[in-house]
Parts: structure tokens; sequence; C-alpha cells
């Protein structure tokens, strides 16, 4: 008898798989690189696999969290060549219920059940209570969504932050920009602030090919070069942010999403982060009252899925099968 839901969070490098019943708490997490795989189902297929016999029967429908707009039939990342229908990944699966959301959109769901363990801040400030929230970050592209509150219900809105074009703010950015622009043409938000772009900032910077891996490693040793790079790219990553807070005017707070945030949280308090985060006359006072918080959860976006997951298990019928 189906009663359970299988969500995934599912990234341009990596995909974290889980299930919930109808109490929300992802549990039997599995983490799979996405290079090992020719596409969804292909992942799916070996992720349930592994499960079991008796985990496929229970799992009767599926929430899944992708890096690239969710709103269509057909769903596509957008930092790497996978694509579904949803229609054709219900039928496959003999799925009763099946969702597909941004994973920005199940970041942002999951943001009230965080905990302080959950978070590191980055500065001071106070929510204001249900105002507006972003959650925003790079990973292998960089994502945005807006957490609003009517009544006592929340929604969430998202978007394509990452592709909007990024300029420079003074003299030493228009230099790295003209580098980028000179490789990419026009060049956007995610060129720079993602894990690739940190990877290009020290290239351009140092002249050394380097994973973004690495460079965050030695930062983090304290390495003159790899820290700043890092600092260059916290800079921009503030500046973008407290773009995006004014924009949505997020005074509930920020949260920094993505596992490059993640990665680099050691590294924040001593960056421009917090200065290029307020640092937008005239509303300087507003952005320096704004909380910031890095998301350190180790599988976030799950948090949101279980959440959308557990009311879906709650629809399960007994005994039915989608052919």
């Amino acid at each position: 008898m189906p009663h359970l839901i299988l969500i995934a969070d599912i990234g341009g490098t990596s995909s974290r798989l889980a299930v919930v019943g109808t109490d929300g708490v992802p549990r039997d997490i599995q983490i799979h690189r996405n290079d090992d795989f020719a596409g969804f189902k292909q992942m799916i297929e070996a992720d349930l696999t592994r499960r079991g016999d008796g985990a496929r029967r229970a799992v009767g429908g599926a929430v899944l969290a992708v890096a690239g707009p969710a709103d269509g039939e057909v769903i596509k990342l957008t930092n790497r060549d996978w694509s579904f229908t949803k229609r054709d990944m219900r039928r496959h699966f003999g799925w009763q219920k099946f969702a597909a959301v941004n994973d920005f959109e199940a970041l942002a769901l999951g943001v009230p059940a965080l905990g302080p363990d959950d978070l590191v801040a980055v500065g001071s400030g106070i929510a204001e209570p249900d105002a507006p929230i972003l959650v925003c970050g790079p990973g292998t592209g960089f994502g945005t969504a807006m957490l609003v509150k009517q009544g006592r219900n929340r929604h969430v809105l998202t978007g394509e932050g990452g592709r909007v074009r990024l300029g420079a703010a003074d003299a030493e950015e228009a230099l790295l920009l003209g580098h980028m622009v000179r490789e990419l043409g026009p060049v956007v938000v995610e060129h720079a602030v993602s894990g690739s772009g940190l990877a290009r900032i020290h290239r351009i910077l140092t002249g050394a090919t380097q994973s973004p891996e690495d460079v965050i490693t030695a930062a983090k040793r304290g390495e003159d070069a790899a820290r700043e790079t890092c600092n260059v790219f916290l800079r921009l990553f503030g500046r973008i942010a407290g773009d995006l807070a004014l924009i949505t005017n997020a005074r509930g707070g920020v949260y920094l999403a993505g596992g490059v945030s993640a990665a680099l949280a050691p590294l924040f308090a001593g960056s421009p982060f917090r200065d290029a985060f307020a640092e937008h006359p005239p509303f300087e006072a507003r952005l320096i009252d704004t909380p910031v918080h890095i998301i350190v959860h180790a599988t976030p976006g799950l948090i949101g899925c279980g959440q959308f997951g557990a009311r879906l298990a709650r629809t399960l019928k007994p005994g039915l099968h989608v052919v």
C-alpha cells in the first residue's frame, strides 16, 4: 500500500533524495553525483533500487525540486542537459501524485523550519514579523526566491536572479568584468557568483586554474591569493544580495543558500560581504537593519520538499497504481 512520497533536491552537480510520510520529515537520505547518470529517470531508478522492493512499493508519488524553472510541463535543468515531462515521469514510475518545484522554492518553504544550529549570522539586524524573506545564493548557478505571508499562509515567488546582467561598481570590478565579457560576452550574475564563477575569478586574478573547492580550502588555510579571490567573490555576492533585498523589500531577513555559501561560511566575517550588502545609498540604514544568515543545514532543500510531500502523502489512495 503506497504511503510514502519520494522527495528530491536536484542540483546541477549533485542530488539528494529521501522519502517522507505524513509527518513531512525526510528520512533515509541518499546523495548522488549527477555525472553518474544519463538523466532523471536513471538516477531515480537507481535510488529506488537501492531502497529495496518494499520501499519502491510504498512510494506513491514524488516531489522533485529542480535547479531550473518548474512551472511548465517540460522541466529542464538550467546548468545540465537533463529534462523530463511531468506526465511522462508520473506514468513511467506509476505514481499517483507528482509535483516539480524550483529548488529555491523548496529552500524558501523550508526556511521557517530551520533552527539556530542550521544558520550562521552575518552581521546583525532584526527581522520584521511577517515581512518578505529573500533566499538566494550560489551553487552550480545562482538561485533566488521570495517567501511572503498572506494571512496565515506562506507563498513562494521564484525567479531567475542568476541570469540578471552583472555590472561593475568600481574600477577594479570593471577590469574583472572586462575579462569576463571578452571570454563570455554579456555577463550575468552566475557567471561570477557561482561555483564556476569563483574559479573564473581566481583564474583572472592569479592565472591559476583551480576548482572552487580547492580555492576555498586554500583560503581557509590563509593563503593570500585564494583569500583575495574569496573576498572579491563575497563583495560581489554582498552587492547582489543587497540589490535583491531592496527589490523584494526583504525586511523579514535574507537567507544565503547553496553549497558555495555554506562552504564559505567561515570566511564571511572577515570579508567585504556585509559592507557591500549595505552600501546602497540612500537605503544603507534599511539594509544594516536587515538580518542575514547563511544556511548551513546539510540538506535544506529536502526540508521544504518534505513539507510539500507530506501534503501529498495524506492524499494517497490504497492500492491505486497509475498506468
